[in-house]
């Protein structure tokens, strides 16, 4: 099972054995629905839970009632409004019977007990200040967690903990008791905030729904090593699927979720992730085998680690690793369209230094091809190893005067087509003179490129060199005024001009290891260098041009609206370009622009353009819109074009239609094949004590054309088992802007 990690900033935890059914599609631990109280007197939630059970064994009582009969033993018969006072501690009852020796009362009739833990109603008892109380027929209320029930026999002992006998226990209200748990026994230990209990039936709407011989759950919202909520659903490729998580909670900075998964037609999936977290160190790793797919007939697994080390003098070790037993693993398990589109994983370990001046790294990296349509020649290098060394200094009591280089070796090898090692040098020189309201920064670099190639074609350099030098200027302005009311807003005009050259230098015969073309955008408009890569350098004769408006707040800067405008004018046609791009004529780049509202009565949207003046046409256009009143009420609108390549419409919403009602969705069209690639709806149901979900998606494979279906359901019952769960993150993944209720990060 495919898991996309943690949604929440906290992992809360609890122990239980099956007591619900489905995928969650939003549970927390940290959500507390407070039921009605089912009692009006007798209420004290002030004092701390670790204060309960401490009066001393000399504590005085204060004892009132309408009358007292004292025996000749010292002994004493109360009757009518019995009250006892021991610190926080009070009893009432019709009658009772104190003996001095034990300091014990007997009580019959109207008994009710109240300390910081718990409120008791009964009908008889006794109490002892060193045994703790004793009920019969005992009704009780939790004051620190909101549940009650009921017991045929009750002990409170002095260290705070509760044992019930044949106990009827729920978080919901006593004049809806929608679930139950019946137990022949439960222990609550308020100390250690755990309850336990042994020979439970969950009735839920009168209807048992489960059994568990032994149970643990929280009595707070501390993590706590159990099972968690199991899930059931049901899916076109894989048939009914079954998972019951265990989640261990190792130490305060360490735990682990391990969830096998049954899988109707395949077999039972042995996942499960790691996650850890030091001053020096964090990491996550996450694990799926399934041995012998029936469907497959072969072992299907998934491993993924992500690992960062703090090391000594400013060093970092970071790998990074994904693979996968088959190139269809993603198509039969993965849980949308966007999974099934995976087409490398990439493996990699980097050891790094940074300081003010120097940036250093060795990495090694190397990809899964997951995508076995593309040709051997079209796959993607590995880089055993990748050598970078930067360094930048400055000059001046203003540091006016800046100077440095990148420089970089790798060695690039794959199964068919060239392979060899590339060195790659760029010093560079410039001045920055900035201040409030501009900037100039002139500059010059020199880029020499050195190759020792194998497996190359007769009569073809194995040695390649280029060596070639770059000027640029690079200039800014800011200009603002104070608009709005009382000069509550603040406008800026922004233009920049930024002129590139560069000499040609044939490059033909240079191999294609890594390079490529972006598509133009704000950041590529101004780069001295069209292509990502070292294997090309453009030459250029050029200027790019932009202006950017912003309107802000004056006292905060909160940005309202931020537009930018900008262009590339050639004065010669680049020559250089890879295999299969369309030659740049001279004069004009696309026109780029980006329009950005937000902070605006709830409303944010965003617009990118890439325009063609020639053939008049739009080459890349994006729009969105969201409406987001609260974290829970999001309404999202896009639209993605890409001409001749893609041309899409997404909606998403999550939005509680009612008290109680909370319903979702989302879908993903395409018009270009007028097919929906991926919808998704779903609903909530949550009263006080318990929340029904379901959630139904289908999505296309965006290699195979092939659909998956998949309908999953849960019932959480409030207070006995409360957990974060992957379907957190399908909705903060899948809708964009939404947050649970009452969660933080």
């Amino acid at each position: 099972m495919l898991r996309s990690g943690s949604s929440s900033c906290q992992l809360w935890a609890l122990g239980i054995a099956g007591l619900s059914l489905g995928v969650a599609v939003v549970a927390h631990a940290d959500e507390q629905l407070i039921c009605p109280s089912s009692t009006g007197t007798l209420t004290n939630t002030k004092a701390p839970l670790a204060a309960a059970g401490r009066i001393g064994a000399g504590a005085p009582f204060d004892i009132t009632s309408d009358q007292a009969v004292l025996g000749v033993n010292g002994d004493s018969v109360l009757t009518g409004n019995v009250q006892v006072l021991q610190g926080d501690r009070e009893l009432h009852a019709n009658h009772a019977h104190y003996d001095p020796t034990t300091r014990s009362f007997d009580l019959q009739g109207g008994v009710e007990y109240n300390d910081s833990l718990v409120h008791v109603t009964g009908r008889d008892g006794d109490y002892t200040q060193d045994k703790g109380a004793n009920f019969t027929a005992a009704e009780f209320e939790l004051h620190q967690r909101p549940a009650r029930g009921s017991a045929d026999v009750m002990h409170l002992t002095p260290d705070g903990k509760i044992r019930l006998e044949r106990v009827r226990f729920t978080t919901c209200p006593k004049a809806e008791p929608a679930w139950q748990l019946h137990a022949s026994s439960i222990t609550l230990d308020t100390h250690a905030r755990i309850g336990t209990g042994r020979g439970a039936v969950v009735d839920f709407k009168d209807v048992p729904i489960f059994y568990i011989p032994w149970l643990s759950f929280p009595l707070s919202n501390d993590r706590k090593s159990g099972f968690l909520f199991p899930t059931f659903g049901n899916s076109s490729t894989s048939g009914f699927e079954l998972a019951v998580p265990y989640y261990w909670n190792i130490a305060p900075n360490i735990d682990f979720t391990f969830e096998p998964m049954e899988y109707q037609k395949r077999g039972i999936d042995l996942g499960g992730e790691l996650r850890y977290l030091t001053p020096h160190d964090h990491g996550d790793f996450a694990f799926d085998y399934l041995p012998h797919d029936r469907l497959a007939d072969e072992d299907r697994s998934h491993l993924k680690l992500t690992h960062v080390e703090e090391l000594p003098d400013d060093f970092q070790l970071t790998v990074n690793a994904e693979s996968v037993s088959d190139p269809l693993y993603f198509e039969d398990f993965a849980q949308s369209s966007a999974g099934t589109s995976t087409a490398f994983l990439e493996r990699s370990a980097r050891l790094s230094y940074r300081d003010e001046h120097w940036q250093v790294s060795g990495e090694l990296q190397q990809f899964q091809t997951i995508d076995e349509t593309l040709a051997p020649i079209d796959r993607p290098y590995a880089q055993v190893p990748r050598i970078i060394a930067d360094g930048n200094f400055a000059l001046g009591a203003g540091e006016e005067v800046r100077y440095g280089f990148n420089s970089e070796m790798v060695g690039f090898t794959r199964d068919l087509g060239i392979k060899g090692w590339r060195f790659d040098l760029m010093p560079t020189a410039g001045l920055d003179f900035s201040a409030p309201g501009y900037f100039v920064r002139p500059g010059v670099d020199w880029r020499f490129t050195q190759y020792e190639l194998s497996d190359t074609a007769p009569g073809e350099e194995r040695s390649p060199t280029r060596s070639l030098p770059t000027a640029s200027f690079d200039t800014g302005l800011l200009f603002e005024r104070d608009v709005g009311f009382e000069g509550s807003r603040l406008l800026t005009l922004e233009p920049r001009v930024l002129y590139v050259y560069t000499p040609y230098r044939a490059q033909d015969d240079l191999p294609l290891f890594d390079t490529a073309l972006p598509d133009l955008n704000l950041v590529e408009l101004f780069r001295t260098n069209r292509y990502v890569g070292a294997d090309r350098v453009s030459d250029a004769d050029q200027v790019s041009a932009g202006v950017t408006s912003r309107l802000l707040d004056a006292k905060d800067g909160t940005q309202f609206l931020a537009a930018t405008l900008g262009q590339i004018y050639y004065f010669k046609a680049p020559r250089v370009f890879l295999p299969g791009d369309i030659p740049q004529a001279a004069g004009s780049s696309d026109m780029v622009a980006e329009l950005a509202l937000s902070a605006y009565k709830h409303w944010t949207s965003n617009f990118d353009l890439e325009w063609n003046p020639r053939s008049w046409q739009s080459e890349r256009t994006e729009v969105s819109f969201q409406y987001k009143p609260a974290g829970d009420q999001v309404l999202n609108f896009a639209y993605r074009l890409q001409r001749d390549r893609l041309k899409q419409v997404e909606a998403s919403g999550a939005w509680p239609i009612t008290q109680h009602w909370n319903v979702y969705s989302r879908v993903v069209y395409s018009l270009l094949d007028r097919t929906a690639l991926d919808k998704m709806a779903g609903f909530e149901y949550g009263s006080c004590c318990w929340k029904l979900r379901f959630v139904g998606r289908r999505f296309l494979s965006t290699r195979t054309g092939e659909q998956s279906t998949g309908a999953f359901i849960q019932l959480e019952l409030t207070g006995l088992a409360s957990v974060g769960s992957a379907a957190d993150a399908l909705l903060t993944e899948e809708i964009q802007g939404y947050t649970r209720p009452g969660v933080t990060h």
